[in-house]
This record gives C-alpha cells, structure tokens and sequence, in this order.
C-alpha cells in the first residue's frame, strides 16, 4: 500500500498547517515587502484569464500569495457579515446560497498556494505558512463560532425538509459543521478553543516544516560506488545525480521517501548500507536536533484531547470519527484487527522463510528489519523468477501515463487527453492535460507532478487547484503529485510496479474529483474512510489484461512484456502481503492509540507509547516495523488523517467488494464503468455514502474480497 493523500485533505493545508512548496519565482525580496498591501495587480486579484481559471504560474511570485491570503480573509469576513445582517428570516437562498458563494478570493490562493507549498517550497513560503496558518485558524473559528450565522443555520435546517434533496443535504451538512466546530459553546469555551485551534494550526505547520527538512537532512550520503552494490545501473546514476545537486560530486545521496522502508533496501547487498539506510529513515526526526518532532507530537496529542473534550467528546478519534463511514473508533479497531492475526500469521511464516534463505547462505545473523526488503525480493526471484530490473524496463513513465491509466480512464469511461504544453506549470516537472469526455466536451485540466524533490513533501496526493461548481459551470483543474526517483539526464523514468500502482492510485482521486457532479462545493467533500475507495479501486486496472498489455511494453524495443513474465509478476501479487499488510495495520493502530488517549493524559514519551500501543494491539514483531513511526507520521500530525489513517483499510473492503462487482458483471465494460461513475463518482455527498455504496453494490460490504485480493485467506 502506498501513502496518498485524500481529494479533500489539501483544502485544509492551511488550517493544519501542512508545510512544503514554491513558486517559479523563487527568489526575491524578504517577506517582510509583501506586507506592502493587495492591489489590483496581483495576480489573484481576478480570476485567471486561462481556461477554467487555470493558475496562471508565470505571473505569481512567492510575494504574491501573502497579501491575498490576507485580503481574503478580509472579504470573506464581510461576506459572512452580509448574511450575519440579513434581515429577513433565514432561508436556503439568504442563507446557505451565500455561504456557497462566499470567500471566492479567498478559496482562489488557498487552493494554489496549497499546491506550491506541498510539492514546492521554499523558505519564502514557508514562512508564510508560519505566519498565516494561526490566522486561518482564527478566521475559520470567525465563522463557525459566530452566534448569529449559527442561529440563521439553525432556522434553515429546522426547515430542511422542504428542500429539494441536494439542498437538503448541503443544510445538514452546515448545521453538522457548525456544532463539530463548537457553534454550541459558551463564550468562554469558544474563547478556549479558538486558543487550542491556533496552536494547533501553528504546531502543525512547524511538524510539517521540521519532517520536511529532517527528510532531506536524513538522505544516506555513500562516498563509493562499491558500497551500492546490487543497484542498477539507471538507480546509480540517479543517486549520483542527486549527489551533484546537494554540491557532493563524486559522492551517491539516497534520498529519503516518507515510509519506514526505503525502496534501495530490496538492492543493496551491502548489509551494513542497508543498516545505515534504515536507521537514517526510522530515526529521521527524533535526533535531539532542530528537526526533532517529538515535542510537537506530544503537544499535538494533548491538545487535541483538549478540543475533544470541550467538544463533549470521550477522546479525539471520538470526534473525528463521528462523521466517517466507521462512525467510532471500536469500529474501525474491529476492522483492523479482523486482520490483525492473518497478517501477523503471514509475516511471521515469510519471516522464517527469509531466515531459512540467510542460515542456508551461512549469514550468520537473525533478520532484522533493514534485511526484510533485500532477502524478501531474493526469495521472491526465488518463488516467481522474479527481479525487479527485469520489470522495471517495461515500465517507462511515459508510457504507463498515457498507454496504462489514461487508456483504462478511456475503456471504462471514454475519457482522452490532450498534452498542453501552452498552459504555464510551477515546475518544469509538471506536465498538463486536456480533459476530454465521450462526446468530445472538455471537462477539465490535469498537471501530473511525479519526480521526487528535497522541497517536495512525502508520498503521493491529488487535489483541486480550482474547485469545480455546479453554481457556476466551474470544471475543475485537478493535480496529481508523487515522489518518484528522477532519472539521471538522457536516461528515462523506469518505475516499479508499486510506482505504477501508485500512479493509478492517485489517477483514481483524480477520477472522483473530475466526475464530481454536484450543485454546492461543499458536498464534493466525502468522508476520509470513503474518499479511499475511488483511488484504491483504480490500482485494479493496472492489471486489467487489456490496460497491461497496452503499457507494459520494453522502453528500448517497445515489445510486448512476455506473457509467462506477465502470469509471474500476477502471482506474485500476494507476495510479502503478510509484511505489507502488518506494517500497515500497525500505523493504523498506533495513530489509534495516540487518538484515543481521554483528557487529562499526561504527555507520553513517543518511543515507549509506542512500543505499549503496538504490543497492546499484538502488532509489535521486531522484524515489520510500522510503515511510519510517530515522529514521522504526516498523515496523522502534518495532514489530514488523524484518527483516519485506518480509512486506506476501511476503503479497500469497498474498493475490493466493487471489484468483484465488476467481475461478475463483465469486467472492463463501459456500461459498467458508466454506472460506477453515475452512482458513486459523481455523487460528493450528496446522500449518505454507505447508501451509495449499498445502492451501488445491492448490499453492504463484505471483507471477504479483501482478504483474498491480499492472499489472506486460509
């Protein structure tokens, strides 16, 4: 399973302070000139001018973004002032509509400088960031604290069954906001939490900003070519590469990807570099150093206790999994754990298969966690005659971009893309496209950002850099953003198949967020256990027949991968599933565990809090670490996931059961992948989404397809 970042996460980049990016002009003056004011010459100031208000990059610079955060914040208060005012009784249209409609400044350069700040930052930016994310914090808490836009709320959704349906579900939707973000207090509890959501916010940013640079200051720098014995030829010219751009030459950098394994690991036969290369990732950001987030993830766990309990609510995964598919923490603690003993079982018999493969070769050690990569691919070759650099050639970029994910978009959907070079880009990585529907409508913009960065945060992600709206005939204009190794130049991007699946994965949000077909923005938000499932379900077609034998061609000859190399890598699907499945699992527990301390917990040591969280939920073997440790867990601290990272689970029991749907009705058929868009990818929140699951499917989920697609079954 690979990380990624949900459709809807980015839009609160600010409020939780999630740090990264830049713009094309990233040098410039000190920050302080940007507090030289708004004027109509900023380039937010207007909606872009390119097609769909596409963000017009070659004109913002990093001191641009600033001084329209603050104007508007500014016009969104006066909006919210408007509806405050209003005289008339409270109705949808004086109302909601309003709120809909408000903050349209605002929405603009949040959504742009979300992006650059994720996939491109700079110290400029980030400093920003710093400086705004409190502020956001503050303005958000304007709204939803403010008592007489709550009693307004409260009138319309006290009448809300005279709506039509969509409007209705939209009213529910404010009123729920409303009292989640505290509507109900006393003035002094506001107070109270208005303080907890600052700090919040600002100790978010600063996690994010130290992961960001422990991450680049963790790469494992290799001063001979020896030492990376076992990495191709192509990776080793990669890792000198990034030597050269960190002023090293002569020297290799393996830079760090966010997961506690690193994917060199499965290469390097050197055991003592595939040590260092592990500590360096799993000790990454609690070194005692600048970068530690130790003290930051201590503070972020009780101050969120705090706000669940001022909320009226047992425990923070209380909250936050009130509104989700899982409803409470025990139920996505049941899930997990349903799991939890076939994963393990998994783990520790491929674990003594591993140690079989070390004692016959005479190692003389015991596995340890920086072996499991190297010694699972050895058996792996073993198992399937499998190797990763006999795949990997199969695998050009270019080609699974266009041939494998666009081609299945257009089999399933009759979707087609149009490469636009005209349109201007943050980054010269980033590549853009046309969106085409059946009928030849164009319906949207794609950029795709894939290669890895020391200023680019972790994992994989898709967002809106323009929200689409039923209420204006906005499309959307949609990214897609991953860490893929760079090429050396000259050399082309060869990806594994995990990057492929990655490059599915995140094509699949961009889907939902393409199809999203509804009148009022605020119902393209889905829950995070549900917003997984459109993602997850796409990572199917990177096998489909049809879709493999289209992309999965020789980069040099442009054959045809062989069919028995083909039903190999198939088989071998399973694989290591006891590992993968373990070492997700045991994140999903631990950001529970943290989630579901109650108040008045004392701040807890991270090492030994996790240690008893993983020992308690049976999912501490020596051997499968957790794919993120604490301190390095941005899902959970810098993003969007807290008490949500079991939701990759929770989607992939839909996303499996939808696909045996597919299989017994046909497969790859466009009737099929029509009404999977008609009823759930176009759908936001407009009804409940077990109901649209329920609708879709003919009944609720069951697990059982998950288990087998994972080879977990007995």
């Amino acid at each position: 399973m690979t990380p990624h970042y949900h459709l809807a996460l980015m839009t609160s980049l600010l409020l939780v302070g999630c740090a990264r990016n830049s713009s094309v002009h990233s040098g410039g003056a000190p920050l302080s000139q940007s507090a030289h004011g708004f004027s109509a010459a900023n380039p937010f100031a207007e909606p872009s001018s390119l097609q769909y208000q596409a963000p017009p990059f070659n004109k913002i610079g990093n001191l641009d973004y600033q001084p329209a955060i603050e104007e508007g914040m500014r016009q969104a208060q006066q909006d919210w002032n408007t509806i405050a005012k209003e005289p008339s009784p409270a109705t949808f249209d004086n109302t909601i509509l309003p709120l809909e409609k408000s903050g349209v400044l605002l929405t603009r350069v949040n959504r742009v400088f979300g992006g650059v700040v994720a996939a491109n930052t700079n110290d400029t930016l980030q400093q920003v960031q710093t400086e705004e994310a409190p502020k956001l914090a503050s303005h958000y808490d304007a709204l939803y604290l403010n008592p007489q836009i709550f009693r307004r709320v409260e009138a319309v959704y006290a009448k809300r069954e005279a709506l039509q349906p969509e409007q209705r579900a939209v009213v529910e939707r404010y009123h729920r906001d409303f009292i989640r973000a505290g509507a109900q207090l006393t003035e002094e509890q506001k107070e109270r939490l208005r303080k907890l959501n600052q700090e919040e916010a600002s100790l978010s940013t600063d996690f994010a900003n130290k992961l960001l640079a422990a991450t680049k200051n963790g790469a494992l720098v290799v001063n001979t070519r020896a030492e990376l014995q076992g990495l191709s030829d192509a990776d080793m010219a990669a890792a000198a590469e990034a030597a050269k751009e960190r002023k090293l030459p002569g020297k290799f950098v393996l830079a760090l990807q966010n997961t506690t394994q690193q994917p060199a690991q499965a290469s390097l036969a050197n055991r003592s570099v595939r040590q260092r290369l592990f500590e360096a990732s799993s000790r990454r950001a609690d070194r005692g150093d600048s970068t530690d987030t130790r003290a930051i993830v201590r503070r972020l766990a009780q101050l969120r206790t705090e706000r669940a309990a001022l909320l009226g609510f047992k425990t923070y995964a209380d909250y936050a999994l009130q509104d989700q598919m899982a409803k409470t923490p025990q139920g996505a603690i049941d899930l997990l754990s349903q799991v939890v003993p076939p994963a393990t079982r998994r783990a520790r018999a491929e674990a003594e298969k591993i140690q079989a493969l070390i004692d016959q070769e005479n190692g003389g050690f015991k596995l340890a966690p920086w072996d499991w990569q190297y010694y699972a691919e050895r058996v792996r070759r073993a198992e399937y005659n499998l190797d990763e650099d006999q795949i990997k050639p199969y695998f050009s970029l270019d080609r699974v971009l266009k041939d494998g994910v666009f081609f299945a978009a257009h089999q399933l959907y009759g979707l087609t893309f149009k490469e636009r070079k005209d349109l201007p880009v943050y980054h010269p990585d980033v590549r853009v496209f046309e969106v085409f529907d059946a009928d030849g409508q164009s319906i949207a913009l794609f950029y795709a950002d894939y290669f890895k960065r020391d200023n680019k945060g972790g994992g994989a992600w898709m967002d809106f850099f323009v929200n689409p709206s039923g209420l204006t005939g906005q499309k959307p204009v949609v990214y897609n953003v991953a860490n893929f190794t760079k090429p050396a130049p000259g050399m082309p991007a060869l990806l594994t198949f995990d990057d492929v699946t990655t490059m599915f994965h995140e094509f699949g949000h961009a889907l939902h967020g393409i199809f999203e077909h509804v009148q009022y923005p605020t119902l393209l938000n889905t829950p995070t256990d549900f917003v997984e499932f459109p993602s997850q379900f796409n990572e199917h077609w990177a096998l489909e027949p049809t879709v493999f034998a289209n992309y999965a061609k020789h980069y040099q000859t442009g054959a045809v991968m062989p069919q028995d190399l083909v039903e190999r890598i198939k088989k071998a699907q399973s694989f290591n599933q006891g590992f993968k499945t373990t070492e997700y699992v045991a994140a999903a527990l631990l950001d529970l565990a943290w989630h579901t301390l109650p108040q008045g917990t004392p701040q807890q040591d991270v090492e030994a809090f996790e240690q008893q969280a993983l020992a308690r939920y049976h999912v501490d073997l020596p051997e499968v670490p957790p794919r993120y440790r604490t301190p390095y867990f941005a899902h959970i601290w810098g993003g969007g996931y807290s008490a949500s990272y079991y939701a990759y689970m929770w989607s992939e029991v839909l996303d499996d059961d939808a696909y045996a749907w597919f299989k017994e009705h046909g497969g790859m058929t466009r009737e099929n992948g029509q009404r999977y868009r008609d009823m759930i990818l176009s759908r936001g929140s407009t009804e409940d989404a077990a109901v649209l699951f329920r609708k879709f499917r003919g009944r609720d989920p069951r697990i059982e397809p998950l288990l087998e697609e994972r080879g977990l079954t007995e």
